[in-house]
């Protein structure tokens, strides 16, 4: 059975003084599997989450049962130079993910005994229940968004703000530009 994966509900957060280099796609494949990785470029604040499936025929009655999402986007924070991801940082996901036996595969979170856990399985009727069936799934709290008193200064933010701004702008002009 081929598998493949596919990088879905990208986000991305830039950091003043820190650039989003580009997108990137890369492919690659080995006997068993086709592995896709994209990403919006290399920096601080992209955030990823990355599918793997199997490959079935196609049938009217749905292949999957589960969807197992581990959430190494909330309050884990990577940049390029300072803090480089590591394939240390990825130990506990492998973990988790039991690649040689998926099916001794258990959720670390729970809603009362671990609610900060980041491996979770949702029912096939759970996705589809969602709006517009979004992969873009997360359930742990971000703390810098709840950590009330560990906001940037609001010229720091407004700074932020004014730079986003002016680059989507400049964007802007360039379509605009491009259009005439």
């Amino acid at each position: 059975m081929k598998r493949f994966a596919v990088d879905i509900a990208t986000r991305q957060f830039s950091k003043k003084g820190e650039d989003i280099c580009g997108d990137a796609v890369k492919v690659s494949h080995t006997p068993d599997s086709t592995i896709i990785v994209m990403s919006d470029g290399l920096g601080s604040g992209v955030k990823a989450n990355v599918l793997f499936f199997d490959n079935h025929p196609a049938r009217k009655e749905a292949w999957t049962r589960e969807v197992w999402v581990y959430d190494y986007r909330t309050n884990i924070h990577h940049t390029l130079k300072k803090k480089p991801l590591r394939f240390g940082d990825l130990r506990n996901f492998v973990a988790c993910y039991q690649p040689l036996n998926r099916f001794k595969r258990a959720e670390t979170w729970h809603e009362t005994e671990n609610p900060e856990g980041r491996w979770r399985k949702f029912a096939y009727e759970q996705i589809i229940a969602r709006d517009k069936t979004s992969l873009d799934i997360f359930w742990l709290k971000d703390k810098s968004l709840a950590d009330l008193d560990n906001l940037p200064e609001p010229d720091d933010l407004a700074g932020e703000i004014i730079e986003n701004l002016e680059a989507g702008l400049n964007s802007f002009r360039a379509v605009s530009a491009a259009l005439q």
